[in-house]
């Protein structure tokens, strides 16, 4: 188990936990790195079902570790520049991973925390937490994927606003404006999270990793385009062993039984 990474595998779900209390879970390029890593070996394990990414102590994550970067020997430039490298790879790993990523926000989730929040498929937050875009406070700019999902999200205006004012945001708030699933009483993110993973186990998962693979790739494309994607991923569905058993259930007025 790494240390400023650790891993807990569960019946199947994932959960795994930024470890960085004291530094309230920022990272520098060690602790993204292994993010990426166990990503990576979670997409692949056949014996796993969804992840669940959450902080160790009061936060969630505070983002990338100023520290380190003032620390770096180099400019500040280059210190984000490889940075936003390995970051940005364990964002899309999780926008990549063809299983169900769940945010548990225990606390505080800022500059590439709030972004990592984002990118993930369904976000839990814990009632005291609060969510801050937290880049142009500091005179700097949105990574992370946050100026691609935030958008998208809640709209340009309410994105602007975000962007602009960098107002702390509650959760109530945060559900409001539809930037996260749902609150929770405060230390229960992480039993919400596994039993939103729960409710999935039941339903085929290769049909949920073609739908995120469309939902995701859909901003990019035209309409034509988007349809051909849908065709093609539709005729995979259907010819894979949980497509055929999923069609062969309902002719047969039955529960099916995925893989």
């Amino acid at each position: 188990m790494d240390k400023v990474v650790k891993l807990e595998v569960i019946e199947g779900i994932a959960k795994v936990t930024l470890n960085r209390p004291k530094a309230f879970n920022a990272f520098g390029l060690d602790m993204i790195q292994l993010l990426s890593e166990r990503l990576i070996e979670l997409a692949m394990d056949k014996l796993v079902v969804g992840v669940i990414i959450t902080g160790e102590g009061k936060a969630f994550c505070a983002g990338g570790d100023l520290r380190f970067i003032s620390n770096f020997g180099k400019s500040y430039g280059e210190a984000f520049h490889e940075l936003a490298a390995r970051y940005h790879q364990a964002i899309l790993e999780i926008r990549r991973m063809p299983k169900p990523v769940v945010a548990a926000i225990n606390g505080l989730a800022a500059g590439g925390g709030f972004s990592m929040a984002l990118a993930c498929d369904f976000r839990v937050m814990e009632a005291s937490a609060i969510l801050r875009q937290a880049y142009t406070i500091n005179g700097l700019s949105i990574d992370g994927g946050g100026t691609f999902t935030l958008p998208r999200l809640v709209g340009l205006a309410r994105a602007m606003e975000i962007a602009a004012l960098d107002r702390p945001i509650s959760a109530e708030q945060a559900l409001f404006w539809g930037l996260i699933t749902e609150v929770m009483e405060d230390g229960q993110a992480v039993k919400r999270a596994i039993e939103l993973v729960e409710e999935m186990k039941s339903s085929p998962l290769s049909s949920f990793a073609a739908s995120k693979k469309l939902i995701t790739d859909s901003f990019n494309t035209s309409l034509e385009s988007q349809l051909e994607k849908e065709r093609e991923a539709l005729s995979w569905c259907a010819d894979h062993p949980n497509g055929r058993e999923g069609i062969r259930a309902f002719l047969e007025k039955r529960k099916p039984v995925y893989t």
